[in-house]
């Protein structure tokens, strides 16, 4: 990260439909603050390499940076129960994939690892992963299950492959009784501790975007309609499944993936997710 206290502050911001409801409306003419979209993976690499100072970045990337990140308070992509993007396409049931080979999305981090959990957690071993672009059929060429998130996944969640179909976000509030927190608005501690004031405008920018995107959904779905099609229905039945909240309540169930991943050696300590800010 560069001289926080005089450099234009870039924040990196996720490109997908998921995040419409907060980022649609946000104010970008500020001369203090730069944005960069990117998928999650791209997100979570610009910020552990300095590209980008803060941002809307996979929950497990703030995980694995905890020890200089705070997320900010009310802000998320979130869901309790199916989230409606983000799903293991499978040849066969869940339970049978033991030995088989999975092919990962290389678009994401929260998700791939709540895969892993979420297998290891019901007893399926010897998994092959390979990580590949977010191509279905040529994920399925030579895997068993392919697992897409975001756009990827929503656009293949409405045709009909004949395979299983398993929404992670469902499968593991069912196993858990804990919502998922995919991602969140991560700042560095350091900004937080010696100007606190821009950790607030960057935390004010982000709400007023959620304020007016919750305000003016009717724009928001023209606005995904215009990225991927399909009908306004469609899309408010996805973004009623999403929460783009963060407060204690969540926080409970991004502890709880943080405490799984912890324990199925995908993190390399014990993390808990770090508040800052209020939502006034």
């Amino acid at each position: 990260m560069g001289e926080i206290g005089t450099d234009l502050l870039r924040i990196g911001q996720i490109k997908f439909t998921n995040a419409l409801p907060i980022c649609h409306f946000i104010d970008r003419s500020s001369p203090h603050h730069t944005f960069l979209p990117g998928a999650p993976s791209e997100l979570n690499a610009w910020l552990a390499d300095g590209t980008i100072d803060a941002g809307l970045v996979s929950s497990f990337a703030y995980a694995q940076l905890a020890d200089d990140f705070v997320a900010l308070r009310g802000l998320s992509v979130s869901s309790r129960g199916p989230v409606g993007s983000i799903f293991l396409f499978s040849k066969r049931p869940l339970e049978e994939l033991s030995g088989s080979t999975v092919s990962l999305t290389s678009h994401s981090a929260s998700s791939v690892n709540l895969l892993r959990i979420l297998l290891g957690e019901i007893g399926v071993q010897d998994v092959n992963y390979v990580t590949e672009e977010p191509h279905l059929h040529e994920m399925l060429k030579s895997a068993d299950a392919a697992l897409l998130i975001a756009d990827h996944a929503l656009r293949e969640s409405v045709l009909d492959h004949g395979l299983y179909m398993y929404d992670l976000g469902e499968e593991w509030h069912n196993r858990t009784g804990h919502s998922m927190t995919f991602a969140v608005c991560a700042v560095p501690k350091r900004l937080v501790k010696e100007h606190p004031d821009k950790a607030r405008a960057i935390q004010k920018l982000f709400l007023e975007g959620k304020r007016k995107g919750t305000a003016d959904m009717e724009s928001v779905i023209e606005a995904a309609i215009e990225m991927m099609g399909q009908t306004k229905d469609f899309w408010r039945d996805y973004f009623g499944k999403l929460i783009h909240d963060l407060d204690d309540e969540l926080a409970v169930g991004a502890n709880a993936y943080f405490d799984a991943a912890y324990r199925h050696g995908l993190l390399a300590k014990p993390v808990k997710l770090e508040l800052w800010g209020d939502e006034s």
